[in-house]
């Protein structure tokens, strides 16, 4: 029997204006595109079709199908485990710090491979880069500790004839560095971005996991179950993303000459005071702090550069 149901707007609130993904998803056209993800929408308990968001192969086919129809990505796939992020929070991080670089550019947002950007911590997904190059045309290189996620991202761009040339992966052999040792002498970056590990220990990932569940399902669920995967470098560190932060503050002061602007989300708002601190200790000539909404969930990006 179906449950009653819920008036959803049309128009996802909360996402930015130019977000390709603030429409509902059209699941026919998305499996039409993607033939792989047919087997995995189903009619929820309101009769409309869905994807169970608690299954990660679910969630993967969904990417592949955004990534394909939206983007003209024609392969895209990560190892078991590895973090599958939400497309539509992902693509918003870009479109915001977009306009901040149109904000120096006569309100103009630069578009082409002329804009060289870093992103910290790729992941197996390359999903910033993707993104950043699809939207913009900008090109990227891309940093990794993991060399099975570093080489997941580089087979990704080399099955994409649009990506070629347009992204290169590098890996941070010293996890304990965040510039050093992956820009090189001469090199300038337009913009740094980077997705922090949230959590500072297993433990706390795994409870943040069981709780997210929860409110979504109104019930206790005993088994952590990340929906979006990822293993342990991707979800925490030592410190969590506060401590991860700070360090890449004082790191980008040592690269003030050679990046335009740096970034990072933000995922909890109680670490922003500990996050201004230390950027006013950098000297930071100018900080911005951007709020993102996505439904329930609220971040935000904060930016810095030095002048």
């Amino acid at each position: 029997m179906l449950q009653q149901k819920k008036e959803h707007p049309q128009i996802k609130p909360g996402l930015h204006q130019a977000n390709r993904h603030r429409e509902r998803y059209d699941f026919r056209v998305l499996v039409q595109e993607c033939h792989e993800l047919a087997p995995y929408v189903k009619l929820n308990p309101y009769g409309d079709e869905s994807v169970d968001f608690f299954d990660p192969e679910a969630v993967k086919m969904l990417n592949r199908a955004l990534l394909r129809h939206f983007y003209g990505i024609s392969y895209w796939d990560i190892p078991a485990g590895y973090l599958c992020p939400p497309i539509p929070g992902r693509a918003d991080y870009l479109h915001h710090i977009s306009d901040l670089l149109a904000s120096g550019n006569k309100g103009i947002i630069p578009t082409g491979n002329g804009t060289r950007c870093l992103d910290i911590g790729t992941g197996a997904n390359c999903i910033y880069p993707i993104l950043g190059n699809r939207l913009f045309g900008w090109s990227f290189v891309g940093t990794e500790v993991d060399l099975k996620a570093k080489e997941n991202a580089a087979d990704i761009i080399s099955k994409n004839d649009c990506l070629k040339n347009a992204i290169e992966i590098r890996l941070q052999k010293n996890p304990d560095n965040i510039f050093k040792d992956v820009i090189r002498d001469g090199e300038y970056f337009d913009l740094t971005l980077c997705n922090p590990p949230f959590h500072s220990s297993a433990e706390e990932a795994e409870s943040g996991s069981r709780q997210k569940i929860s409110n979504l399902k109104g019930k206790r669920n005993s088994q952590p179950l990340l929906n979006f995967g990822g293993i342990s470098h991707e979800l925490w560190c030592e410190g969590g993303e506060a401590h991860f932060i700070r360090l890449m503050i004082a790191e980008s002061r040592l690269f003030s000459k050679q990046c335009g602007w740096f970034s990072t989300l933000v995922s909890k708002s109680v670490h922003l005071p500990g996050i201004r601190h230390a950027l006013k200790l950098a000297e930071a000539s100018e900080i911005k702090t951007i709020e993102m909404s996505h439904g329930n969930k609220v971040s935000r990006i904060v930016a810095w550069r030095y002048i």
